[in-house]
């Protein structure tokens, strides 16, 4: 039997994913939840074999999680949902450290089966994603610079920024102003929407 945690921000989607789960004889639902904050603490619980994702979690998104989910509970592994093809994703997921990146409009036979190929430890790309990656620049932010602008589009200031994660307000202001030269922006919010479109967000 495969233990499944699943973390989605869509009830529907969410209640459909339990109930066609339930009718699969091997696989199991443990948890289903709607919050990237939630994951750790549910995986810890109810040690999941699989964690599927939504990478649009609200709080801390799917990347996010996977990456402190790998950290913290290495033996569960994870398939990250999108739901669109959105060139970065597929590298965003590699450094994650996901087992899986899927498309949501995938069939339920290949989602099924790409959660049985995931826990067994092989990794599962769709090819829509692979592909879509293959024009994809690569970004040229640092992991940190990342995280702040990825804090700083969902409305953190500086100084919010600073607290999350443990830095001075100067340095999260020098980290800001490095990430407008590099990509080229004249602002924050050009930034951010430089920054999305490339799929690095």
């Amino acid at each position: 039997m495969i233990r499944i945690l699943l973390a989605e921000r869509a009830p529907l989607l969410r209640g459909a994913l339990v109930a066609f789960f339930g009718g699969v004889k091997d696989l199991d639902v443990v948890g289903a939840i709607d919050s990237g904050e939630q994951v750790l603490r549910t995986a810890l619980y109810r040690r999941p074999d699989v964690a599927l994702i939504d990478i649009g979690l609200p709080g801390l998104d799917g990347f996010a999680t996977a990456r402190e989910l790998r950290e913290e509970l290495p033996e569960c592994r994870t398939v990250l949902m999108t739901s669109r093809c959105r060139t970065g994703d597929l590298r965003r997921a590699a450094a994650a450290r996901a087992a899986g990146l899927v498309l949501k409009d995938t069939s339920p036979s290949e989602l099924v089966d790409a959660i049985r190929r995931v826990a067994t430890g092989e990794r599962v790309v769709d090819p829509d994603l692979a592909f879509s990656e293959l024009g994809s620049a690569e970004s040229p932010l640092t992991e940190r610079e990342i995280e702040v602008l990825s804090l700083a589009s969902r409305g953190a200031s500086a100084a919010q920024i600073a607290e999350d994660l443990f830095l001075t307000i100067g340095t999260v202001r020098n980290h800001l102003s490095r990430i407008n030269r590099k990509v080229g922006a004249r602002n924050r919010i050009h930034a951010i929407r430089i920054a999305e479109e490339a799929g690095w967000l």
